[in-house]
């Protein structure tokens, strides 16, 4: 088997898994209790949250613990949009941002908000002249994403914080998923972010856990209420065993290279240049681990079991739409007509990925492409 789905989830690392178990089977005690059993895994939640504010480069109050990656975004986009209301009821987000933030913008705007929403040019980038034009007094909310899951596409998270500079009441969220291990993202004193949203089982922790980094003095209304878990800003017992799972793989992840992934994507980009009838989506410039492309005339979904019956694990675009047989929003949005976004499938590695694989990957890769010379 050659897994290339990494986007969509990585595997959890086994010494994170060991980690995982271990802690579900001796320390299962809820974090709220008083006794003994309860301290203890209160011990353990309190050193992860260092842990991972310490890869991070933030402090510890900063960091809040989540089910993942949509709970993050559903927070802080409606968390802002309630606690900002009186200041305020308009966003501002990009075409292309991933569905846990949009359809959370869009919730809020049958509600009565307003959104600007950045058109991308034909790398999947926004403009930053565009944005600085569209803020208006009553905005409260920036929200880009770091790195695109469909084409790795970087937008210029950097650049976009030197304009919110002159604009400190609005907060400005970063949708980062994508970003562990992959891109440098600077948070903390330095950082004009103010929130930033990950996803554990995207760095090789356990699915379902995830955390919000939340910049100290910033406010955000809870969306889920009840026993006033996480300082009251996210309630729900704990997910104990997989929080510190979490921070291992964190860890783990910051300490490697990703240096493998960026040559073996290179590699493959180039070997598909020399290919007839073949498009590439993903822009030069992008985050390590992806790369989008198309067989004209092959819609995506046949090669992607095509790849499969080879023991070749690939994915259309997102994971999030490739069952509901949709094509890529991302990719409309960066002017492709739709019937090239339909051929569209997205390889994206970790690195666990090899160099024998993605020789493998090659080999069957003309095997399957050679089979639809008849409509090539």
């Amino acid at each position: 088997m050659i897994y290339l789905d990494n986007s969509a989830t990585t595997k959890i690392d086994s010494s994170v898994l060991e980690t995982f178990n271990r802690v579900n089977k001796l320390y299962f005690g809820n974090p709220s209790s008083l006794h003994e059993l309860g301290e203890t895994t209160t011990g353990l939640l309190t050193q992860s949250r260092r842990l991972i504010a310490e890869t991070m480069g933030v402090q510890s109050e900063e960091i809040f613990f989540t089910s993942g990656g949509t709970e993050g975004d559903n927070w802080v986009v409606k968390g802002t949009a309630l606690e900002k209301i009186h200041f305020g009821k308009h966003l501002i987000t990009s075409e292309i941002e991933h569905p846990a933030v949009l359809e959370s913008i869009k919730q809020l705007e049958n509600l009565g908000w307003e959104v600007t929403y950045l058109p991308v040019d034909s790398r999947g980038i926004i403009s930053v002249e565009n944005l600085k034009r569209a803020l208006r007094e009553d905005t409260v909310l920036v929200s880009v994403m770091a790195v695109n899951n469909e084409t790795g596409s970087i937008q210029p998270v950097e650049k976009i914080g030197e304009i919110l500079k002159d604009y400190p009441s609005i907060h400005f969220h970063v949708d980062a998923v994508q970003a562990v291990g992959k891109i440098d993202l600077k948070l903390g004193e330095q950082s004009r972010i103010d929130m930033a949203v990950f996803s554990g089982h995207k760095f090789h922790g356990p699915k379902s856990t995830g955390f919000v980094y939340v910049k100290k003095g910033r406010k955000l209304a809870p969306l889920l209420s009840g026993g006033g878990q996480e300082a009251g800003r996210r309630s729900g017992t704990e997910n104990v065993p997989g929080i510190v799972a979490m921070a291992k793989a964190l860890k783990i992840t910051s300490e490697k290279q990703i240096k493998i992934q960026s040559k073996l994507t290179i590699e493959l980009e180039e070997y598909l240049d020399k290919k007839k009838n073949i498009e590439i989506f993903s822009p030069k410039h992008r985050a390590p681990h992806i790369l989008c492309f198309g067989i004209k005339g092959i819609k995506g979904e046949v090669l992607v079991h095509a790849f499969e019956k080879k023991g070749v694990f690939v994915s259309t675009t997102s994971a999030c739409s490739s069952k509901k047989k949709t094509e890529s929003s991302t990719l409309l949005a960066m002017g492709i007509p739709k019937i090239t976004a339909e051929t569209a499938i997205r390889v994206s590695l970790s690195e666990e990925n090899t160099q024998e694989e993605l020789e493998k990957f090659i080999k069957i890769f003309d095997e399957i492409y050679h089979s639809f010379k008849v409509i090539l």
